[in-house]
């Protein structure tokens, strides 16, 4: 691997495949397996966005691998203040052993780990979310049997410009695995990112979408930073909701994600999110924890 995950494109297939057999046994010998590779280590997590599943996943993540997580609120550093990412990023270079980031522009992220010489993890951007995509595939192979594979097909609907879709098309063009992105034409995704890639496309007709589809994904239709843009965004997004006619389409035993939290009624009916034969959303949920601490292991050890 290289010396950090700032997006997908900075793993390569061989990468996944030692990411899962770790996360695998890590998930099946917790608690009772010792496995510290983060000894005598502290590994700082900055924080400029509200959150739930990221901090407690990382701050339990670096406890179970022997570490010190120290929490820090970006809007009370420095760099909260004016100082700048370059000079953030020497400095916590000297301090710690690693950095998790979730943040909004996503070019702090990459200033941050173009000057650190410590690893630098993006546990969210604006544009990109490779955590959350990486515990998504490690779901999809317990469900599947397989993720890098083209038999397998994913219908992700609404913003097709946002972190997590732009997130999927690299997992997608990463591991084979078949993407139609429904969304509106004001929100279609950006197709510089996935030129030329014969599994990747985007369809407008919703229902069309759906047709033969393994997984369903999605996310809220109002991101935080969006909020003045949620009465325009509701109406363009309200025929992209994930609900019991679109798996009517689909094979018989797809699945739903979603990287959470969910607003139902909105982007997904309460009937899709809360069918325990359908939704696997909390078993995707609990992979974020199995997945960042394999990838922690692997960077910061």
């Amino acid at each position: 691997m290289k010396k950090d995950l700032v997006t997908l494109n900075d793993i390569t297939l061989e990468d996944l495949h030692v990411i899962y057999d770790l996360a695998e046994k890590l998930k099946r010998d917790r608690g009772s397996v010792p496995y510290s590779p983060l000894a005598g280590k502290s590994i700082g997590l900055i924080f400029a966005k509200s959150s739930t599943r990221t901090r407690v996943s990382f701050e339990v993540g670096v406890h179970e691998l022997g570490g010190n997580p120290l929490y820090l609120d970006a809007g009370k550093m420095q760099v909260g203040r004016g100082e700048t990412v370059a000079d953030t990023a020497n400095v916590l270079s000297r301090y710690l052993h690693g950095i998790v980031i979730r943040t909004f522009a996503h070019a702090d992220v990459e200033e941050l780990a173009r000057v650190a010489t410590i690893p630098v993890i993006n546990a969210l951007t604006d544009d990109y979310h490779p955590c959350q995509i990486l515990a998504d595939l490690l779901t999809i192979k317990e469900h599947s049997g397989r993720y890098a594979d083209s038999s397998i097909k994913m219908a992700f609907y609404g913003d097709g410009r946002s972190n997590i879709c732009n997130s999927l098309i690299l997992a997608a063009k990463l591991t084979g695995m078949q993407l139609v992105i429904a969304a509106p034409e004001q929100e279609r995704p950006h197709e510089h990112l996935f030129a030329g890639c014969s599994n990747i496309r985007w369809e407008a007709d919703p229902v069309k979408a759906a047709k033969d589809v393994d997984y369903f994904y999605t996310d809220v239709w109002v991101s935080m930073g969006f909020e003045e843009e949620r009465e325009r965004r509701m109406q363009i997004f309200r025929p992209y909701q994930i609900n019991e006619k679109l798996f009517d389409v689909a094979k018989k035993d797809a699945k739903f994600l979603h990287c959470l939290p969910a607003h139902r009624g909105e982007e997904v009916s309460a009937g899709v999110m809360d069918d325990p034969k359908r939704s696997i959303v909390f078993d995707e949920a609990e992979n974020r924890l199995h997945v960042q601490k394999a990838v922690m292991s692997l960077l910061m050890k």
